[in-house]
């Protein structure tokens, strides 16, 4: 069934009378309805136009890194396949569409002036989501660092805060009459922990002191960079982070329990939400890692202060809670497994996955969790606008011969998922918006083709692309601005 044919068969748009209405859930005028991706996971065309080497295509080279050895220089080719997947987006009555700028595209070495052919790309990508009355978000860092800033120390390295800053500026100077909302950094605790502690992401480093280190020069280039980008983009222009915020519940009431809840809530959020908002680190977080780092000589005279840059909305990428207890040596963390820990200073925590359904990525699904993370941030920072800026499901999804990708469990979980959204908009929190992760299936990091989150399945050989169920299902809703009563 295409996009048209839905539309001609759908018969809830106005709600019809006053039963149905009681079942409805509308969402406010102005709701960002959208899809994300990122850079390095679609784009492929990874020697093309100038660009370099990213640290993912190191860590993709190197052997045992990625599933099968599969790597991102194709991906969903979407370099090539831009229009077409535009017309996707115009076709789902997508509002809004999140993407990343590859760094090593536009500044192939982290340094110096930017590759004209690399912003080109983004230029007659950003017009064309425009002609289609698509909203385009920007987001400078998807992990992607260009390869020669990791030769030089990475983001353990206080310097690549400061190339990251003038990196923003070249980028928002091409692009910010074209581009309104910006996202400095995707995942920060993924680029420093994943990448720095665990090593089951690029740049594959297991050092615990270097991705503490990692952590705090993330937190300066996310003050530096939105620094730069008021100094150059128009008054309008709305900034933000998007942090990966861990929903930690303690396996019992324990007080052991408890207090391994309050080391990975320290090191899983805190870590990012002090700095970032509130222009400090806990305490608790500094004596848990102290023996990791020397927090007093990394963190210099002003770099709170910057880090502090005051952002329009916070993003919230959300998939699933984190249960966790005392001892025990479970590593059910959702984030890979390996023989190093992501969770520095708090390495001896066991985690737990929670009864229930789950998703092919072997993830609890609990819509409560977004919930809980909204009304947290509410709570703490009543001001701040809130926007869901990553959150679907992994499904076992195949393309049977008629062509039907038929994926009713990713339906339940976006309903679920929007539903605990309309809760929190309901109880008072300015939720903007929410990005369907993702639009395409795409390349799924260490994890490689074997993952799809996409709302339109991809055949890699081909790169034919068909919409699945869940794509008509949240068109629809798009087209309602809204959904029904959850069951």
């Amino acid at each position: 069934m295409t996009f048209v044919q839905a539309r001609q068969a759908d018969p809830s748009a106005p709600v019809a009378d006053a039963a149905a209405a009681e079942d409805f859930r509308r969402f406010p005028e102005g709701f960002l309805w959208g899809s994300a991706t990122s850079a390095y996971q679609i784009e492929g065309g990874a020697n093309e136009d100038g660009r370099s080497a990213s640290i993912w295509d190191t860590f993709c080279a190197t052997p045992g890194k990625v599933h099968r050895g599969d790597t991102g220089a194709v991906a969903a080719d979407h370099y090539h396949r831009w229009r077409e997947d535009v017309a996707l987006m115009k076709d789902m009555g997508l509002n809004a569409y999140r993407f990343s700028i590859a760094w090593p595209r536009v500044q192939p070495t982290g340094r110096g002036p930017a590759v004209e052919r690399g912003l080109d790309f983004y230029r007659r990508l950003v017009d064309e989501l425009l002609e289609a009355g698509i909203t385009p978000l920007a987001t400078l860092y998807h992990w992607d660092l260009p390869q020669d800033l990791e030769d030089t120390g990475g983001w353990p390295r206080r310097d690549t805060a400061q190339r990251f800053a003038d990196y923003a500026l070249l980028t928002a100077r091409a692009l910010g009459d074209r581009v309104s909302h910006w996202t400095t950094l995707n995942e920060p605790w993924c680029s420093a922990f994943l990448g720095y502690a665990s090593g089951v992401h690029a740049p594959g480093r297991t050092d615990a002191g270097d991705s503490l280190r990692a952590a705090h020069h993330l937190n300066l280039a996310h003050g530096l960079g939105t620094a730069a980008l008021r100094d150059v983009l128009p008054r309008t222009a709305r900034l933000s982070v998007a942090l990966n915020l861990h929903q930690v519940r303690a396996l019992t009431g324990e007080p052991e329990d408890l207090e391994a809840a309050r080391r990975i809530d320290a090191v899983g959020n805190r870590i990012f939400l002090g700095p970032m908002l509130r222009g400090a680190y806990d305490p608790d977080l500094l004596q848990d890692t102290a023996h990791l780092v020397d927090w007093d000589d990394l963190v210099r005279p002003g770099d709170l202060e910057a880090a502090a840059a005051p952002i329009d909305q916070l993003g919230i990428n959300y998939y699933t809670p984190a249960v966790v207890s005392a001892g025990g040596g479970v590593r059910e963390d959702a984030h890979g497994g390996g023989d190093h820990s992501p969770w520095p200073g708090a390495e001896d925590v066991a985690f737990h996955q929670p009864p229930g359904e789950l998703t092919a990525m072997q993830w609890s699904i609990d819509a409560t969790g977004l919930r809980d993370l909204i009304d947290r941030v509410h709570q703490d920072h009543p001001d701040l606008p809130v926007v869901i800026t990553e959150n679907g499901m992994a499904c076992e999804d195949y393309r049977p011969p008629e062509g039907e990708v038929n994926d009713t469990d990713r339906i339940a979980y976006l309903h679920q998922h929007l539903g605990a959204v309309h809760q929190a908009i309901e109880a008072g929190v300015p939720v903007s918006g929410y990005f369907a992760w993702s639009l395409l299936d795409n390349f799924e990091w260490a994890y490689g083709y074997a993952k799809r989150f996409g709302l339109v399945y991809v055949d890699f050989p081909s790169q034919c692309r068909t919409p699945k169920a869940s794509a008509h299902w949240y068109a629809r809703a798009i087209r309602r601005n809204g959904i029904s009563r959850l069951p």
